[in-house]
């Protein structure tokens, strides 16, 4: 196969954002591991109207297109490209995320929805777009992928490609790696992602000895009480969620904070799939602050069991198939695990882990996965470990200087 007049251009229009949505079907066709987003979620997120996160963002979609000359296609001088079948060949979102700036005094664009098929010319055609186009803004480097941001899909898949991702990681072909670094990007951070297996047992005797310790000298203090969301209570447990969660990870590389609209967009699109027994709340058990709420643990089924069978669509028939497939759903990802910093080494985290673990595995979950975390997340990482976990796929956010 070979690619002529090879142009990337911007997708403005409907149809053109719709191939922009639909490329990666034919990038991924045959790939067992691979998992189509629904495409009404995917239109949902390019629509100011329906993702607040646009509100802070200037966000650029582009296609890169080529007439393809195949093997068994002669080409002689005289013959008109209309002769041949222009086609998409990859896909790249720029993007100047103004609040991550802000909140890192950065001015640093990100790309993202990096799809494209295996020839460096395409990819270093759709990087260099990217680049162009937020250096044009004044950035003075860019990283990614990101899809939008930290607080959605991010990080390029680069060990791990013999499972497929569970539920708002992302996935890709071996060979993306290869592309970015010769398009002159190197490593920004890695990003883990930790497996833990449970088997069949449903006994807490399966959970690491040092955690159980922990947790039970944690509980036997009283200084911290636990206890599983309230769905009936939603909104105000919603609330008491973002108490914590801008206070947690602000720290963390790469953090922007959500404004209000943004977590109850994400509140909005988990409350469908969660299973509230994995969802803790720690709070402070007595004195003048009992009642604070000081961490949270979010895990959610590994909804991807079923978003595999229904590709991107959502009709009748992938209603039911879903319906089937969640019955099937035996893993769970903690996507959130954090703590204020002043309630820090005191346990409060082992007690969030023990008491996910429990519940999980009285519901029958065998396996769970804790990501992403960032490799210079010492504690995080500790308590992974601790907990019998594994690094089985790492992530890589790319970053390039554009001055």
């Amino acid at each position: 196969m070979e690619l002529i007049n090879l142009r990337v251009s911007a997708a403005t229009t409907d149809s053109e954002k719709m191939q922009f949505i639909r490329f990666p079907w034919r990038v991924y066709k045959g790939d067992p591991y691979w998992v189509p987003p629904l495409i009404g979620d995917r239109k949902a997120m390019f629509d100011p109207k329906k993702n607040p996160s646009l509100e802070h963002m200037e966000v650029a979609l582009f296609l890169a297109s080529a007439f393809i000359k195949r093997v068994d296609t002669t080409l002689t001088p005289d013959m008109p490209l209309a002769s041949l079948q222009s086609e998409v060949v990859g896909t790249i979102a720029a993007i100047i995320n103004h609040r991550h700036n802000e909140f890192h005094n950065e001015q640093v664009g990100f790309f993202g929805f990096f799809e494209c098929l295996n020839d460096p010319q395409v990819a270093t055609a759709l990087l260099d777009t990217a680049c162009e186009w937020v250096a044009g803004r004044g950035m003075t480097a860019i990283r990614g992928p990101m899809n939008l941001s930290t607080n959605d899909e991010c990080g390029l898949l680069v060990d791990g490609f013999d499972s497929s991702p569970m539920v708002m990681m992302t996935y890709n072909p071996p060979f993306y790696p290869v592309l970015v670094e010769q398009a002159g990007f190197h490593k920004a951070m890695d990003l883990f992602a930790y497996f833990m297996d449970f088997g069949e047992a449903r006994d807490l005797g399966q959970l690491p000895t040092k955690l159980t310790r922990v947790a039970e000298k944690v509980r036997k203090r009283g200084e911290i009480r636990l206890r599983p969301i309230d769905m009936k209570d939603f909104d105000r447990e919603v609330g008491r969620f973002k108490e914590v969660y801008n206070q947690a990870w602000e720290k963390n590389w790469g953090f922007v904070p959500m404004t209000e609209a943004e977590m109850d967009h994400l509140a909005q699109q988990l409350k469908q799939a969660i299973d509230p027994v994995l969802i803790w709340i720690a709070e402070v058990a007595q004195g003048p602050e009992a009642g604070r709420v000081i961490g949270v643990g979010l895990t959610v089924p590994d909804a991807n069991v079923v978003l595999k069978h229904m590709n991107g669509r959502v009709n009748p028939l992938t209603i039911l198939k879903a319906l089937y497939y969640q019955r099937r759903i035996k893993a769970a990802r903690v996507i959130a695990l954090g703590v204020v910093e002043e309630w820090r080494g005191r346990g409060v985290d082992a007690l969030l882990y023990y008491e996910t673990a429990r519940a999980a595995l009285s519901k029958g979950y065998q396996r769970g996965e804790g990501s992403w975390i960032l490799e210079s997340n010492v504690m995080m990482n500790r308590a992974l470990q601790m907990l019998g976990g594994r690094v089985y796929k790492t992530y890589r956010v790319y970053e390039k200087a554009l001055v």
